[in-house]
Protein backbone atom coordinates (compact mmCIF):
# COMPACT_ATOMS: atom_id res chain seq x y z
CA UNK A 1 0.00 0.00 0.00
CA UNK A 2 1.30 3.46 -0.82
CA UNK A 3 0.95 5.79 2.44
CA UNK A 4 0.20 8.78 -0.30
CA UNK A 5 -2.96 6.98 -1.01
CA UNK A 6 -3.96 6.45 2.53
CA UNK A 7 -7.40 9.13 3.25
CA UNK A 8 -5.73 9.31 6.57
CA UNK A 9 -3.48 11.51 8.22
CA UNK A 10 -1.28 11.04 10.88
CA UNK A 11 -1.66 14.15 13.89
CA UNK A 12 0.68 15.47 16.71
CA UNK A 13 -2.37 15.21 19.55
CA UNK A 14 -5.24 13.13 20.21
CA UNK A 15 -8.62 14.55 21.03
CA UNK A 16 -8.89 16.34 24.09
CA UNK A 17 -11.97 14.69 25.54
CA UNK A 18 -9.74 11.20 25.01
CA UNK A 19 -8.55 10.35 28.40
CA UNK A 20 -7.57 6.71 27.71
CA UNK A 21 -3.74 5.89 25.96
CA UNK A 22 -4.93 3.44 23.70
CA UNK A 23 -7.53 5.44 22.25
CA UNK A 24 -4.98 8.34 21.58
CA UNK A 25 -2.99 6.49 20.07
CA UNK A 26 -4.67 4.64 17.76
CA UNK A 27 -6.76 8.24 16.66
CA UNK A 28 -3.59 10.38 16.43
CA UNK A 29 -1.73 7.20 14.25
CA UNK A 30 -5.14 6.97 11.99
CA UNK A 31 -6.17 3.53 13.14
CA UNK A 32 -9.69 4.28 14.40
CA UNK A 33 -11.80 7.39 14.56
CA UNK A 34 -14.16 8.05 17.63
CA UNK A 35 -17.81 8.38 16.65
CA UNK A 36 -19.07 8.82 20.12
CA UNK A 37 -17.98 8.04 23.99
CA UNK A 38 -17.65 4.49 23.47
CA UNK A 39 -18.10 3.87 19.84
CA UNK A 40 -15.46 3.53 17.47
CA UNK A 41 -15.05 3.69 13.61
CA UNK A 42 -11.81 1.37 12.63
CA UNK A 43 -10.07 2.90 9.31
CA UNK A 44 -7.89 1.12 7.05
CA UNK A 45 -4.61 0.48 9.19
CA UNK A 46 -6.75 -0.82 11.95
CA UNK A 47 -9.12 -2.65 10.65
CA UNK A 48 -5.98 -4.69 8.76
CA UNK A 49 -4.77 -5.06 12.66
CA UNK A 50 -8.61 -5.97 13.75
CA UNK A 51 -8.48 -8.79 11.03
CA UNK A 52 -5.47 -10.41 11.99
CA UNK A 53 -6.24 -10.34 15.27
CA UNK A 54 -9.59 -12.18 13.91
CA UNK A 55 -7.83 -14.48 12.43
CA UNK A 56 -5.46 -15.54 14.88
CA UNK A 57 -8.58 -16.07 17.13
CA UNK A 58 -9.86 -17.85 14.63
CA UNK A 59 -7.45 -20.95 13.89
CA UNK A 60 -7.92 -21.47 17.58
CA UNK A 61 -11.43 -21.57 17.74
CA UNK A 62 -11.18 -24.13 14.36
CA UNK A 63 -8.44 -26.05 16.43
CA UNK A 64 -10.56 -27.15 18.97
CA UNK A 65 -13.46 -28.43 16.50
CA UNK A 66 -15.20 -25.28 16.75
CA UNK A 67 -18.26 -24.18 13.98
CA UNK A 68 -18.43 -20.48 13.15
CA UNK A 69 -22.33 -19.21 12.64
CA UNK A 70 -23.15 -15.62 12.61
CA UNK A 71 -26.66 -15.21 14.98
CA UNK A 72 -28.90 -12.25 14.92
CA UNK A 73 -28.51 -9.21 17.07
CA UNK A 74 -32.11 -8.16 18.08
CA UNK A 75 -33.23 -10.41 20.57
CA UNK A 76 -36.93 -11.13 20.99
CA UNK A 77 -38.22 -10.72 24.56
CA UNK A 78 -40.10 -13.69 25.20
CA UNK A 79 -36.77 -15.59 24.73
CA UNK A 80 -35.11 -13.98 27.60
CA UNK A 81 -37.61 -14.02 29.78
CA UNK A 82 -37.53 -17.74 30.48
CA UNK A 83 -34.25 -16.95 31.59
CA UNK A 84 -34.77 -14.37 33.56
CA UNK A 85 -32.61 -11.86 31.87
CA UNK A 86 -35.15 -9.52 30.07
CA UNK A 87 -35.52 -7.11 33.04
CA UNK A 88 -32.96 -4.98 34.71
CA UNK A 89 -30.27 -5.95 38.04
CA UNK A 90 -31.85 -6.19 41.03
CA UNK A 91 -35.12 -6.34 40.04
CA UNK A 92 -35.66 -9.44 38.12
CA UNK A 93 -31.90 -11.07 37.71
CA UNK A 94 -31.96 -9.70 34.67
CA UNK A 95 -28.88 -7.55 33.26
CA UNK A 96 -28.16 -4.03 33.25
CA UNK A 97 -26.72 -3.17 29.79
CA UNK A 98 -29.42 -4.08 27.01
CA UNK A 99 -29.69 -1.55 24.85
CA UNK A 100 -34.20 -1.98 23.78
CA UNK A 101 -35.83 -0.62 21.11
CA UNK A 102 -39.35 -1.14 19.72
CA UNK A 103 -40.92 -1.95 16.54
CA UNK A 104 -43.86 0.14 14.83
CA UNK A 105 -45.96 -1.94 15.92
CA UNK A 106 -44.72 -1.49 19.89
CA UNK A 107 -43.27 -5.39 19.57
CA UNK A 108 -39.84 -4.91 22.67
CA UNK A 109 -36.57 -6.30 21.08
CA UNK A 110 -33.39 -6.03 22.76
CA UNK A 111 -29.83 -5.59 20.73
CA UNK A 112 -27.88 -9.40 22.25
CA UNK A 113 -24.81 -8.41 24.57
CA UNK A 114 -24.52 -11.84 24.69
CA UNK A 115 -26.01 -15.04 22.73
CA UNK A 116 -26.43 -18.18 25.28
CA UNK A 117 -30.36 -18.00 25.14
CA UNK A 118 -30.24 -17.67 21.19
CA UNK A 119 -28.18 -20.55 20.14
CA UNK A 120 -29.15 -22.76 22.92
CA UNK A 121 -32.43 -22.03 21.47
CA UNK A 122 -31.39 -22.87 17.71
CA UNK A 123 -29.57 -25.85 19.01
CA UNK A 124 -32.55 -27.75 20.23
CA UNK A 125 -33.55 -28.02 17.12
CA UNK A 126 -30.79 -30.08 15.60
CA UNK A 127 -29.59 -32.21 18.75
CA UNK A 128 -31.88 -34.58 20.32
CA UNK A 129 -29.50 -37.62 21.36
CA UNK A 130 -25.97 -38.03 22.76
CA UNK A 131 -24.76 -38.34 19.50
CA UNK A 132 -25.33 -35.08 18.23
CA UNK A 133 -22.87 -34.15 21.82
CA UNK A 134 -21.09 -32.50 22.11
CA UNK A 135 -21.25 -29.14 20.05
CA UNK A 136 -19.02 -26.45 20.04
CA UNK A 137 -20.04 -22.99 18.31
CA UNK A 138 -18.90 -20.09 17.93
CA UNK A 139 -19.03 -16.73 15.87
CA UNK A 140 -17.77 -12.97 15.74
CA UNK A 141 -20.04 -10.54 15.83
CA UNK A 142 -20.98 -6.62 17.19
CA UNK A 143 -22.26 -6.64 20.16
CA UNK A 144 -23.76 -3.76 21.91
CA UNK A 145 -23.52 -2.76 25.91
CA UNK A 146 -25.20 0.14 27.49
CA UNK A 147 -22.05 0.73 29.36
CA UNK A 148 -22.27 3.71 32.33
CA UNK A 149 -18.75 4.24 31.79
CA UNK A 150 -17.00 4.49 28.85
CA UNK A 151 -13.56 6.26 29.15
CA UNK A 152 -11.27 3.16 28.31
CA UNK A 153 -10.94 3.70 24.50
CA UNK A 154 -11.30 0.39 22.36
CA UNK A 155 -10.77 -1.55 25.24
CA UNK A 156 -14.89 -0.84 26.70
CA UNK A 157 -17.13 -0.17 23.92
CA UNK A 158 -20.88 0.34 23.85
CA UNK A 159 -20.98 -0.87 20.34
CA UNK A 160 -17.88 -3.76 19.77
CA UNK A 161 -16.74 -7.01 18.31
CA UNK A 162 -16.81 -10.01 19.83
CA UNK A 163 -15.73 -13.61 19.55
CA UNK A 164 -18.07 -15.65 21.77
CA UNK A 165 -17.81 -19.41 21.46
CA UNK A 166 -20.66 -21.94 23.25
CA UNK A 167 -20.10 -25.47 24.54
CA UNK A 168 -23.00 -27.94 24.29
CA UNK A 169 -22.04 -31.34 26.56
CA UNK A 170 -23.33 -34.49 27.35
CA UNK A 171 -21.68 -34.64 30.50
CA UNK A 172 -19.07 -32.86 33.36
CA UNK A 173 -16.36 -34.63 32.46
CA UNK A 174 -16.61 -33.59 29.03
CA UNK A 175 -17.22 -30.54 29.66
CA UNK A 176 -14.29 -30.07 32.25
CA UNK A 177 -12.46 -31.73 29.10
CA UNK A 178 -13.40 -28.79 26.58
CA UNK A 179 -13.17 -26.20 29.73
CA UNK A 180 -9.57 -26.60 29.86
CA UNK A 181 -8.80 -27.08 25.81
CA UNK A 182 -10.29 -23.41 26.07
CA UNK A 183 -8.28 -22.10 28.75
CA UNK A 184 -5.12 -23.64 26.58
CA UNK A 185 -6.16 -21.87 23.41
CA UNK A 186 -6.71 -18.65 25.35
CA UNK A 187 -2.86 -18.40 26.13
CA UNK A 188 -1.62 -19.35 23.05
CA UNK A 189 -3.73 -16.05 22.11
CA UNK A 190 -2.46 -14.10 24.62
CA UNK A 191 1.21 -15.15 24.12
CA UNK A 192 0.73 -14.59 20.10
CA UNK A 193 -0.33 -10.91 20.24
CA UNK A 194 2.84 -10.02 22.49
CA UNK A 195 0.88 -9.78 25.76
CA UNK A 196 1.49 -13.26 27.54
CA UNK A 197 3.91 -12.78 30.11
CA UNK A 198 1.57 -9.68 31.08
CA UNK A 199 -1.63 -12.01 31.30
CA UNK A 200 -2.73 -13.79 34.03
CA UNK A 201 -5.57 -16.63 34.86
CA UNK A 202 -7.82 -15.18 37.32
CA UNK A 203 -9.69 -16.54 39.59
CA UNK A 204 -13.13 -14.75 39.46
CA UNK A 205 -17.21 -15.31 40.62
CA UNK A 206 -18.92 -18.38 39.26
CA UNK A 207 -21.70 -16.33 40.36
CA UNK A 208 -24.73 -18.93 40.39
CA UNK A 209 -23.02 -20.90 37.42
CA UNK A 210 -19.96 -22.14 39.11
CA UNK A 211 -17.54 -21.91 42.05
CA UNK A 212 -15.29 -19.83 40.36
CA UNK A 213 -15.05 -18.36 36.81
CA UNK A 214 -11.33 -17.49 34.91
CA UNK A 215 -11.16 -14.43 33.38
CA UNK A 216 -7.59 -13.85 31.54
CA UNK A 217 -6.44 -10.18 33.36
CA UNK A 218 -3.48 -8.59 31.36
CA UNK A 219 -1.29 -5.87 33.85
CA UNK A 220 -1.71 -2.73 32.81
CA UNK A 221 -2.03 0.75 34.87
CA UNK A 222 -5.15 1.58 32.46
CA UNK A 223 -6.93 -1.74 33.76
CA UNK A 224 -10.44 -0.80 35.53
CA UNK A 225 -9.85 -4.39 37.68
CA UNK A 226 -7.97 -4.76 40.65
CA UNK A 227 -6.52 -8.14 40.81
CA UNK A 228 -3.81 -10.25 43.27
CA UNK A 229 -0.94 -12.03 41.29
CA UNK A 230 1.29 -14.96 42.14
CA UNK A 231 3.75 -14.70 39.76
CA UNK A 232 5.62 -17.65 40.19
CA UNK A 233 2.01 -20.04 40.37
CA UNK A 234 0.94 -17.75 37.13
CA UNK A 235 -2.34 -17.14 38.44
CA UNK A 236 -4.31 -14.58 40.12
CA UNK A 237 -7.15 -13.26 42.30
CA UNK A 238 -9.70 -10.90 41.36
CA UNK A 239 -9.92 -8.58 44.12
CA UNK A 240 -13.99 -9.09 44.41
CA UNK A 241 -13.53 -12.43 45.46
CA UNK A 242 -10.16 -12.39 47.74
CA UNK A 243 -10.73 -13.99 51.38
CA UNK A 244 -9.14 -16.38 53.17
CA UNK A 245 -11.73 -19.03 52.59
CA UNK A 246 -10.69 -18.74 48.77
CA UNK A 247 -7.15 -18.06 49.18
CA UNK A 248 -6.67 -21.43 51.17
CA UNK A 249 -8.92 -23.05 48.61
CA UNK A 250 -6.58 -22.48 46.01
CA UNK A 251 -3.62 -22.69 48.09
CA UNK A 252 -2.36 -19.46 47.89
CA UNK A 253 -1.16 -16.95 51.14
CA UNK A 254 -1.54 -13.17 51.34
CA UNK A 255 1.86 -12.20 51.56
CA UNK A 256 3.29 -13.64 47.79
CA UNK A 257 1.04 -12.05 46.25
CA UNK A 258 1.06 -8.45 44.65
CA UNK A 259 -1.70 -6.20 44.27
CA UNK A 260 -2.31 -4.76 40.50
CA UNK A 261 -4.32 -2.97 38.13
CA UNK A 262 -5.59 -4.83 35.27
CA UNK A 263 -7.73 -5.12 32.35
CA UNK A 264 -9.99 -8.41 31.35
CA UNK A 265 -9.03 -9.48 27.83
CA UNK A 266 -11.01 -12.87 27.85
CA UNK A 267 -13.41 -15.22 30.52
CA UNK A 268 -14.59 -18.38 30.29
CA UNK A 269 -17.52 -19.67 32.46
CA UNK A 270 -19.40 -22.91 33.65
CA UNK A 271 -22.62 -22.45 32.64
CA UNK A 272 -23.98 -25.75 33.83
CA UNK A 273 -27.91 -26.60 32.95
CA UNK A 274 -28.67 -22.81 33.86
CA UNK A 275 -29.84 -22.43 30.58
CA UNK A 276 -31.03 -25.67 28.85
CA UNK A 277 -33.16 -26.35 32.38
CA UNK A 278 -34.80 -22.97 31.39
CA UNK A 279 -35.25 -23.59 28.01
CA UNK A 280 -35.85 -27.36 27.76
CA UNK A 281 -32.78 -28.37 26.50
CA UNK A 282 -32.46 -31.89 26.99
CA UNK A 283 -30.79 -35.03 24.82
CA UNK A 284 -31.20 -39.02 25.34
CA UNK A 285 -28.60 -40.44 26.46
CA UNK A 286 -26.86 -44.03 25.76
CA UNK A 287 -29.70 -45.15 28.21
CA UNK A 288 -32.45 -43.62 26.67
CA UNK A 289 -32.98 -41.16 29.74
CA UNK A 290 -33.35 -37.70 29.18
CA UNK A 291 -30.46 -35.56 30.35
CA UNK A 292 -30.28 -31.53 30.03
CA UNK A 293 -27.42 -30.25 28.09
CA UNK A 294 -24.42 -29.26 30.09
CA UNK A 295 -22.92 -25.40 28.44
CA UNK A 296 -20.08 -23.28 28.71
CA UNK A 297 -19.28 -20.06 27.54
CA UNK A 298 -15.71 -18.12 26.77
CA UNK A 299 -15.51 -14.75 25.11
CA UNK A 300 -12.86 -12.78 24.04
CA UNK A 301 -13.30 -9.20 22.20
CA UNK A 302 -10.62 -8.30 19.49
CA UNK A 303 -11.21 -4.57 19.76
CA UNK A 304 -10.48 -5.06 23.49
CA UNK A 305 -7.36 -7.10 22.78
CA UNK A 306 -6.08 -4.67 20.09
CA UNK A 307 -6.70 -1.60 22.70
CA UNK A 308 -4.67 -4.01 25.34
CA UNK A 309 -2.03 -4.29 23.31
CA UNK A 310 -1.46 -0.88 22.76
CA UNK A 311 -1.70 -0.40 26.10
CA UNK A 312 0.88 -2.81 27.28
CA UNK A 313 3.46 -2.30 24.74
CA UNK A 314 3.47 1.09 23.33
CA UNK A 315 6.30 3.35 24.14
CA UNK A 316 7.04 7.12 24.61
CA UNK A 317 7.11 7.24 20.24
CA UNK A 318 4.01 5.29 19.71
CA UNK A 319 2.42 2.23 18.88
CA UNK A 320 4.92 -1.17 18.82
CA UNK A 321 2.58 -3.85 17.26
CA UNK A 322 3.74 -7.58 17.41
CA UNK A 323 4.96 -9.45 14.21
CA UNK A 324 1.70 -11.04 14.59
CA UNK A 325 -1.05 -8.69 14.20
CA UNK A 326 0.72 -5.75 12.64
CA UNK A 327 -0.87 -4.11 9.90
CA UNK A 328 2.02 -4.58 7.19
CA UNK A 329 5.61 -6.34 7.97
CA UNK A 330 7.47 -3.77 6.35
CA UNK A 331 7.26 -0.31 6.82
CA UNK A 332 9.65 1.21 3.50
CA UNK A 333 10.29 4.78 3.38
CA UNK A 334 11.92 6.40 0.41
CA UNK A 335 13.77 10.16 0.86
CA UNK A 336 14.81 12.14 -1.61
CA UNK A 337 15.73 11.33 -5.02
CA UNK A 338 15.45 7.19 -4.73
CA UNK A 339 11.62 6.88 -5.92
CA UNK A 340 12.63 4.46 -8.74
CA UNK A 341 14.71 2.25 -6.44
CA UNK A 342 12.37 2.79 -3.90
CA UNK A 343 9.22 1.70 -6.07
CA UNK A 344 11.74 -1.17 -7.72
CA UNK A 345 12.15 -2.75 -3.82
CA UNK A 346 8.42 -2.13 -2.98
CA UNK A 347 7.24 -4.16 -6.07
CA UNK A 348 9.60 -6.84 -5.64
CA UNK A 349 9.03 -7.58 -1.68
CA UNK A 350 5.19 -7.64 -2.40
CA UNK A 351 5.28 -9.66 -5.44
CA UNK A 352 7.11 -11.62 -3.09
CA UNK A 353 4.02 -11.71 -0.39
CA UNK A 354 5.49 -9.71 1.72
CA UNK A 355 2.87 -6.72 3.26
CA UNK A 356 4.60 -3.38 2.70
CA UNK A 357 3.39 0.01 3.30
CA UNK A 358 5.93 3.06 1.09
CA UNK A 359 5.77 6.05 2.33
CA UNK A 360 6.41 7.85 -0.74
CA UNK A 361 4.96 10.77 0.88
CA UNK A 362 6.65 14.71 0.26
CA UNK A 363 7.85 15.01 3.98
CA UNK A 364 11.02 15.27 5.80
CA UNK A 365 12.52 12.47 6.53
CA UNK A 366 12.34 13.21 10.27
CA UNK A 367 8.35 13.56 10.28
CA UNK A 368 8.64 10.24 7.89
CA UNK A 369 10.81 9.13 11.10
CA UNK A 370 8.33 9.89 13.77
CA UNK A 371 5.46 8.73 11.66
CA UNK A 372 7.10 5.28 11.51
CA UNK A 373 7.56 5.17 15.32
CA UNK A 374 4.08 6.30 15.80
CA UNK A 375 2.01 3.66 13.70
CA UNK A 376 4.35 1.08 15.20
CA UNK A 377 4.95 -1.47 12.18
CA UNK A 378 7.70 -3.65 12.97
CA UNK A 379 10.64 -3.55 10.90
CA UNK A 380 11.58 -0.03 9.20
CA UNK A 381 13.17 -0.23 5.88
CA UNK A 382 14.90 3.56 4.64
CA UNK A 383 15.85 3.91 0.97
CA UNK A 384 17.96 6.77 0.30
CA UNK A 385 20.96 8.14 -1.47
CA UNK A 386 23.23 7.27 1.69
CA UNK A 387 21.80 3.98 1.80
CA UNK A 388 22.24 2.72 -1.85
CA UNK A 389 25.94 4.38 -1.71
CA UNK A 390 26.46 1.72 0.89
CA UNK A 391 25.22 -1.51 -0.97
CA UNK A 392 21.71 -1.63 0.23
CA UNK A 393 19.06 -0.53 2.59
CA UNK A 394 18.75 0.67 6.21
CA UNK A 395 17.06 -1.69 8.84
CA UNK A 396 15.87 -1.15 12.29
CA UNK A 397 13.11 -2.94 14.25
CA UNK A 398 10.43 -0.95 16.18
CA UNK A 399 12.12 -1.44 19.47
CA UNK A 400 15.93 -1.31 18.13
CA UNK A 401 18.07 1.62 18.86
CA UNK A 402 20.36 1.12 16.22
CA UNK A 403 20.04 0.49 12.57
CA UNK A 404 22.58 -1.04 9.67
CA UNK A 405 22.46 -1.27 6.35
CA UNK A 406 22.13 -4.54 4.10
CA UNK A 407 21.54 -5.70 0.98
CA UNK A 408 18.59 -6.20 -0.89
CA UNK A 409 19.09 -9.68 -1.31
CA UNK A 410 19.71 -10.20 2.52
CA UNK A 411 16.58 -8.17 3.43
CA UNK A 412 14.50 -10.53 1.24
CA UNK A 413 15.89 -13.70 2.70
CA UNK A 414 15.38 -11.69 6.00
CA UNK A 415 11.44 -11.56 5.31
CA UNK A 416 10.55 -14.36 3.70
CA UNK A 417 12.62 -16.85 5.49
Amino acid sequence: MLQSKLFTKTRKEGPKDEVSRNAELLIRAGFVHKDMAGVYSFLPLGLRVLTNIVALIRREMEALGGEEVSLAALQEKNLWEKTGRWGDIGKDGGMDNWFKTKLKNETELGLATTHEEPLTNILKEHVHSYRDLPRYVYQFQTKFRNETRAKSGVMRGREFLMNDLYSFSPSEKSHEEFYGKVKEAYGRIFRAVGIGEHTFVTFASGGSFSKYSHEFQAITEAGEDTIYVHRGKKMAVNKEVMTPEVLADLGLKEGDLEEKKAVEVGNIFSLGTRFSDALEFTFVDEAGQKKPVIMGSYGIGPARLMGTVVEVLSDEKGIVWPETIAPFQVHLIELPKVHEQASKLYKKLTDLGVNVLLDDRDLRAGEKFADADLIGIPLRVVVSEKTIEGGGVEIKGRTEEKAEIISEEKLEKLLIS
